[in-house]
């Protein structure tokens, strides 16, 4: 991608000046720790010497300044070392050293151009010169702490982008991260690279770990400065605006980590529309989704159906066992993978299983978060599955949960509809699972979307069912029968969404008719209203979260329409189009929203979570009736004992 309007391109003579003073900082520099506390190797004692304690100055003014002395910090030898068992530097020791030395140039570059802008330059050489007026003394110390931070954060950022082709399926836990020094640019860097060079001596023993610390000391650094940045000021002509490393196709946004858009290589096989029978309207949901994601505009870094509304970015499909979820799933990510083929754009496919749950403390969260960040990565499209999502994420107050299970749990909760969430209409989150009622309630209203998924229903369904299944190696005749006919999408999901303007669980239905008899046909905002507020009270768990849901389901019925296979087939027609344009474009189509569809969806949603809890219910209660019925056998069988006796 080229260097767009909103950006300013950062030379290449720019960065490759501070390449000298990078590679002097990697070579060696002294450094006294004045956060974090320097990990010292084990040392075995000799017996009956007692300990020392460390020096305490009694010097008023300096009993809080660090004693620690000052070490010297050499990065390039300590990589170098990192795998002992060679003496030469292997080329991921080498990609490494380079990667810091560009990361260090480009950090010093926006350090540099940020300073000239804000006039920090300018107070700089005031300072050196004969000091800084006493009036803009206090304006000069929050430049240089933003100055710092801005330096911090881009090399990290820069680091872990340089860094992340070189990445393996080796993980690393580093504790978190301290010595973020912000007095001043030079000083910051001084403290960042001595805590990656501990880290280094401490965790990476091989080439895989060392590509690993580097990039998990990176993302840490990131989430510390970005932590940081809420309390610190002149930040704004950082923040507001956006720099382009061409060479690299490397992108400084302000505080949001930059990620190279590669696409994940797929060994999936993918289904097409017609190979799903039944689930009509999940399938066509699904196809209109795909469809959606198409439309997401990279230099805006938005799409048009998450700025209109009607975008789902996530949505939970639910069913029993056998009725086609995982089909479902085949399907979408053939569709995705298919139009992002034709287009020339990267796409990521993830599904987070029961291999990301660890005993290790901490690490099954952190692997959802990997998950969660690849996906929602803004530089591809994105497709991520939770399957079996009542196995993977634990349930809060359920004894049988573990720990690692409560922890992809949080980072679900906060990932879908945390308050840091942000939906660029890029990428796609779908939960499944054949027993949603033992999904956390929070984590399932955090569905935008609800898909049932039912299977076959109809004598037509199973006929095109066995039609498909048996293949072509035989000679039964189909009879009379039309085939597929039934699965004539546009037919079936009218039909299947005009069912839902009555209530399918018994449950609803009688909040449904006790609301109509009292105040007459649902057609205003009031009446509406009361319905909600009657299926609350029948369920407690039906909050504000659901109507939000609710609402977000009639925006997406309003852009109830296919964008044409054309579009997707010729990308000039639609997909290459700017922002704008494709805006206008969705628009035209957009269909009004009607009283009908409102009903629809509220009680598409509540029959699900009736659904979801009457299953619980009867769960539990069949539990204890085997369980009564167990003591009663146990009861008599040790009577019959003892008459025997």
């Amino acid at each position: 991608m080229s260097v767009t309007a909103d950006q300013m391109e950062l030379r290449e003579a720019d960065i490759q000046k501070h390449y000298s003073a990078a590679l002097a900082l990697l070579q060696g520099f002294d450094h006294a720790p004045r956060v974090a506390k320097p990990r010292e190797a084990a040392v075995e004692k000799s017996a009956g010497l007692g300990t020392r304690r460390r020096f305490r100055s009694t010097t008023p003014g300096l009993v809080t300044r660090s004693t620690a002395r000052a070490e010297g910090v050499q990065l390039l030898a300590r990589i170098e070392g990192a795998d002992e068992g060679d003496a030469l530097v292997s080329p991921l020791q080498a990609s490494v050293m380079n990667a810091l030395r560009r990361a260090l140039a480009i950090s010093m570059a926006v350090a540099e151009n940020y300073a000239e802008q804000v006039g920090l330059s300018d107070l700089k050489r005031a300072n050196l010169e004969g000091g800084v007026a006493a009036a803009r003394k206090a304006e000069f110390s929050e430049m240089l702490t933003a100055e710092a931070l801005i330096s911090l954060y881009v090399f990290a950022s820069a680091s872990s982008f340089l860094l992340s082709s070189h990445a393996s399926e080796v993980s690393v836990i580093l504790g978190e991260v301290e010595e973020v020094l912000t007095d001043n640019a030079p000083l910051a860097l001084h403290g960042a690279l001595w805590e990656l060079d501990q880290n280094i001596e401490h965790h990476a023993d091989d080439d895989p770990k060392l590509i690993a610390v580097a990039l998990a000391y990176a993302e840490g650094l990131m989430d510390k400065v970005a932590a940081r940045t809420g309390s610190a000021g002149r930040l704004e002509a950082f923040t507001s605006a956006t720099w382009k490393v061409e060479a690299d196709d490397f992108v400084v946004n302000g505080f949001t980590p930059a990620s190279k858009g590669k696409s994940s290589k797929l060994t999936m096989m993918f289904k097409k529309p017609n190979e799903v029978v039944g689930n009509h309207i999940a399938k066509y949901q699904s196809m209109k989704l795909a469809k959606m994601l198409m439309a997401y505009d990279f230099e805006r870094r938005l799409n048009p159906f998450a700025d209109l509304g009607g975008f789902i970015f996530t949505f939970m499909g639910d069913g029993a066992p056998g009725t086609g979820k995982t089909t479902l799933i085949q399907m979408m990510a053939g569709l995705i993978s298919g139009y992002c083929e034709t287009a020339g754009y990267p796409f990521r496919y993830q599904n987070l299983s029961t291999d990301n749950i660890d005993s290790y403390q901490g690490k099954s969260g952190q692997n959802a978060k990997a998950f969660i960040n690849n996906i929602i990565d803004p530089s591809v499209i994105g497709f991520g599955t939770i399957d079996d999502i009542d196995q993977l994420a634990g349930k809060r107050g359920d004894r049988q949960s573990s720990a690692g299970q409560l922890e992809i749990t949080a980072v679900l909760m906060e990932s879908f509809a945390g308050a840091n969430t942000v939906v660029r209409g890029n990428c796609t989150f779908g939960m499944f699972s054949n027993y949603p009622e033992n999904v956390d309630d929070a984590l399932r209203q955090r569905a935008g979307a609800r898909f049932l998924v039912d299977g076959p229903q109809t004598r037509d369904d199973y006929i095109d069912i066995l039609y498909l299944l048996m293949g072509k190696n035989h000679d039964i005749p189909l009879g009379q029968h039309d085939v597929f006919e039934a699965q004539a999408i546009q037919k079936a999901v009218a039909a299947s969404f005009a069912s839902h303007g009555r209530p399918h669980e018994e449950g609803l239905a009688v909040v449904f008719d006790s609301v109509q008899s009292q105040f007459g046909e649902l057609d205003t905002i009031a009446k509406l209203g009361t319905y909600l507020k009657g299926i609350q009270e029948a369920d407690e768990r039906f909050t504000g979260r659901a109507i939000k849901n609710i609402t977000d389901a009639v925006k997406v019925r309003a852009m109830d329409f296919e964008l044409p296979d054309e579009w997707m087939e010729e990308p000039d027609l639609f997909l290459f189009k700017d922002y704008d344009a494709k805006k206008g474009m969705i628009s035209e189509l957009r269909k009004p929203i009607t009283v009908d569809m409102v009903v629809q969806e509220i009680n598409r949603y509540a029959d699900s979570e009736f659904r979801y809890a009457d299953k619980s219910d009867e769960i539990a209660i069949d539990g204890m009736v085997r369980d009564y019925e167990r003591t009663e056998i146990a009861k008599k069988r040790y009577l019959d004992g003892v008459k025997a006796g």
